[in-house]
């Protein structure tokens, strides 16, 4: 998401928070080193100057809110008017549960529309929708064999029949999908680099489908260019969003995000990975927070809601808060953060600790969980309640069943002896002092 512009304007605020005086200076060169984040993510040289100017005549005019020091009010201005230029506020989207409901993507091809609709269908099966999947690209065959494969990862249905008309595909679809699910998400054949085209096929199939959403889907990496196709489509269809794709493998994320915005079109998801989990509802102010490392409990929450938690699961809950836990349970609370989008993710979303994380050091202690998991099945279950019997004889016995060495055995129980003492001890406090450091900020904000 964005990693060389989060990347940048995290520094930013790291280096804010820890100045000793806030002068002149400090001031110029907080703006400039924002001009520089957003420019070299390919924001347009206009806005930038425009949001630089804002933020430099607010610190100097604006009296800091009650509560917040001058170091936590530049980045509060700077968090606004970022905002404006990605979009202001989250558009509302709503699926009834008594009608179909029909969404229809388009776009250009190669703007990952494909991958888009089944990613789309796992969001809205995760949060307990009934999803089928429907793909009217007569023009190529393997992107329907695609949509099928990706139905599989889904878990939701696909339909299709041998034909070429796009239109009795339609028929014949919504037909079978009508009363059997909530959402039908319809994909269809991507047009070549020219609006006019793409317009004109999503009004001949819109006027047949009569869809209650059109998405069209952009390519991140086409930076400011996104503003053309985005204008077009905008002024085409009142029922009308954008998706932005592929915003984990571009430094022009930032161009397509703010030139779409400035179209007056709503965004309403991203693409920030290449899994089918890897798709976000676009909400700017908890985006622009989690860009700047000030977390995003909002999106955190939501991710939580969308999570089917068992009375087992809060018990379990409950005993780790006490630090009452096994190896298992270890294990198991790691391995459930995958649900949430993965250990970063969810680490990025946290105020406090956002500034402080480290993705590459994360991404292998996600591959050690890997196979602390798999040594974890060779173990007995006296082993997993009580580690602390495991000695040499039993290390290497667990190894060989296995097959992860003794290192990285020795390794989970050490960091299980760690966690074990943390949630025992006072250090929780610690933790509390961290989040706290913070909570004025996030209050103004919105996150409470």
């Amino acid at each position: 998401m964005l990693e060389e512009l989060s990347s940048r304007l995290k520094n930013i605020v790291s280096k804010i928070l820890g100045k000793a005086t806030i002068d002149e200076k400090t001031i110029k060169e907080f703006t400039k080193e924002i001009q520089k984040a957003l420019l070299l993510s390919d924001v347009s040289v206009k806005i930038v100057l425009d949001i630089s100017r804002r933020i430099e005549e607010r610190i100097r005019r604006e009296e800091p809110p009650p509560g917040l020091t001058i170091r936590e009010h530049m980045i509060k201005v700077a968090y606004e008017e970022l905002t404006k230029i990605l979009g202001e506020s989250a558009p509302e989207f709503r699926i009834p549960r008594n009608k179909l409901t029909k969404i229809m993507l388009v776009g250009i091809q190669g703007s990952g529309k494909t991958t888009t609709a089944a990613k789309l269908a796992k969001y809205l099966s995760d949060r307990g929708y009934s999803v089928g999947l429907l793909s009217v690209d007569t023009y190529r065959p393997a992107g329907r064999e695609q949509l099928r494969q990706l139905s599989e990862i889904a878990g939701v249905e696909f339909f299709d029949i041998p034909s070429n008309n796009p239109l009795e595909i339609a028929e014949k679809g919504l037909n079978y999908y009508n009363g059997k699910v909530d959402v039908v998400i319809i994909d269809t054949a991507g047009r070549h680099k020219e609006e006019k085209g793409l317009i004109n096929e999503m009004k001949m199939l819109a006027e047949y489908i009569r869809p209650d959403y059109i998405f069209l889907v952009i390519d991140a990496s086409i930076g400011q260019q996104a503003y053309n196709q985005a204008k077009a489509f905008h002024e085409a269809t009142p029922v009308g969003g954008i998706i932005v794709t592929k915003l984990d493998g571009t430094a022009r994320g930032g161009g397509a995000l703010s030139a779409s915005a400035a179209t007056g079109a709503k965004i309403y998801f991203i693409g920030t990975g290449e899994k089918i989990e890897d798709l976000e509802y676009y909400d700017p102010p908890s985006f622009v927070s989690r860009l700047m490392g000030l977390g995003d409990l909002k999106g955190l929450l939501r991710k939580l809601e969308a999570l089917k938690i068992s009375e087992e699961k809060v018990r379990r809950l409950k005993e780790l808060a006490k630090g009452r836990f096994t190896l298992e349970d270890m294990i198991q609370e790691l391995e459930s953060i995958k649900k949430l989008g993965g250990l970063y993710k969810v680490l990025s979303m946290i105020p406090g600790i956002a500034l402080k994380v480290d993705k590459r050091k994360i991404e292998e202690l996600e591959d050690k969980i890997r196979k602390w998991r798999v040594a974890l099945d060779s173990m007995t279950l006296e082993e997993k309640i009580n580690p602390k019997i495991i000695k040499k004889s039993r290390l290497e016995r667990i190894s060989r069943g296995s097959g992860i060495d003794e290192h990285t055995i020795k390794e989970m129980i050490k960091q299980y002896e760690i966690l074990r003492k943390m949630l025992k001890s006072s250090r929780r406090k610690n933790l509390m002092k961290i989040l706290s450091r913070y909570s004025n900020l996030n209050r103004l904000l919105d996150y409470e």
